[in-house]
């Protein structure tokens, strides 16, 4: 993958941690739920305040978990969007550590655009397909 325009940083906290005393793969879904809500709020696409407002559910993720993650790392979430359809978006993120930006993850999310007053996906919005190309550089 090449560089990301949006990062999210992300500090560990213990409560991450398993048994083995590295941050438990549950959490890296966390992490992306984080860098997700963070992005729509920078791109101005949610505007935080009501969940039923949030525009997008989720359909899929696969995660390569390949490093571990320990209690004294300082991590950063990469995201874009790399493909938008007519109801769904496909999200690309990587984990890196900040240290070296060395990888720790890789993930693929589908988002599906929802609305969650008639529970029903909907068409990406244009404002939306507008800022996300524009930002992305997607053509």
């Amino acid at each position: 993958m090449s560089e990301f325009r949006f990062y999210y940083p992300v500090q560990v906290r213990y409560s991450d941690l398993d048994a083995q005393w590295h941050v438990n793969n549950a959490r890296f879904l966390t992490f992306l739920e984080e860098a997700r809500l963070h992005y729509l709020l920078d791109l101005g696409l949610w505007d935080g305040n009501s969940f039923l407002d949030l525009g997008v559910i989720i359909a899929d993720i696969h995660i390569a978990y390949l490093a571990p993650i320990k209690l004294d790392e300082e991590i950063k979430i990469g995201m874009r969007v790399a493909r938008i359809g007519n109801k769904s978006m496909t999200i690309e993120n990587e984990i890196l550590g900040s240290h070296h930006d060395d990888l720790k993850a890789r993930a693929e999310v589908i988002w599906v655009t929802y609305d969650f007053r008639t529970q029903q996906t909907i068409p990406v919005p244009d404002a939306w397909r507008k800022v996300i190309q524009e930002y992305e550089g997607i053509v």
